[in-house]
């Protein structure tokens, strides 16, 4: 029940102000007292090629690949994590891999400049040992920014969902293995014939729960990583209702950018699960 009660006032009661999109809102009345406006804000978004083709392009092309990439890298994870033998190490391992998913994004950007900045270690490694002559401006060049964030999505989210494949991997019944066995499979044979079959379902379970949320971005996530120079292929969905509403107070613009994020992301969801 407070599940329920909570996605209902933190989920569904915002549709209300779906209102926003179609009306001309003004801050400091009630959204129902602001005047028709019809599809107006929807046009302009799709018209607005230099703002709404970026977007677009950016939340698919980063959180595609980091799920499709997070989610074979979890699945490869949890299959040689099975295969070790020493069981302390094995447990030490899977904590510390879980570990990032608990560390805010601020502390994660502190780590990533620390190594990446102009005068990080990454940067005064290289000059150190002459393969640069100049650092190597990885947090603000746009042709790296799309690899920087892939990585340190599918490095923040490895360990969680790697639990749910070694969840998976604990419901195997030991008899398949034992047949393996006995027809004469190797450990590779198994985790090929055996492990990887079972996981697929998970691995499609997973898919389908990824692909509602492929146009949702971690806010906090973007308005640290973005800078001035990297913008043009660092703004996502939530980083141009971002801008747009709170900081522009353009209300009724940004809540019908955030409405075609919803509808096309309940799309794709509807339609991974039909083709799964």
């Amino acid at each position: 029940l407070p599940a329920v009660v909570s996605v209902a006032i933190f989920t569904y009661a915002p549709l209300f102000g779906w209102w926003m999109a179609v009306s001309d809102y003004k801050l400091g009345k009630s959204i129902f007292q602001a005047p028709w406006a019809g599809f107006k804000y929807f046009e302009e978004f799709f018209t607005d090629t230099a703002g709404a083709g970026h977007v677009i392009v950016n939340t698919l092309v980063m959180n595609v690949a980091a799920l499709v990439l997070g989610l074979v890298c979890a699945l490869a994870f949890a299959i040689f994590l099975k295969e070790v033998r020493w069981s302390k190490f094995r447990r030490f391992v899977q904590s510390a891999s879980f570990f990032p998913y608990f560390m805010s994004w601020v502390i994660i950007y502190a780590v990533i400049y620390a190594l990446f900045s102009n005068d990080g270690a990454v940067n005064a490694s290289l000059q150190s040992l002459g393969l640069i002559d100049k650092p190597l401006n990885i947090l603000g060049n746009p042709s790296t920014s799309w690899g920087l964030i892939i990585t340190v999505d599918v490095w923040n989210i490895l360990g969680y969902n790697s639990v749910m494949f070694i969840a998976a991997i604990a419901g195997i019944p030991e008899e398949q293995y034992e047949a393996a066995r006995i027809d004469g499979a190797t450990r590779f044979h198994e985790m090929r014939y055996v492990t990887l079959p079972n996981l697929i379902p998970t691995l499609i379970v997973l898919l389908i729960l990824g692909s509602g949320s492929i146009f949702n971005s971690y806010l906090d996530q973007f308005f640290i990583f973005t800078n001035t120079l990297n913008i043009s292929t660092m703004e996502v969905f939530d980083y141009y209702i971002y801008r747009f509403g709170l900081k522009q107070g353009n209300f009724s613009y940004a809540t019908a950018v955030g409405v075609v994020k919803t509808i096309v992301s309940l799309i794709l969801l509807v339609g991974v699960n039909w083709i799964s």
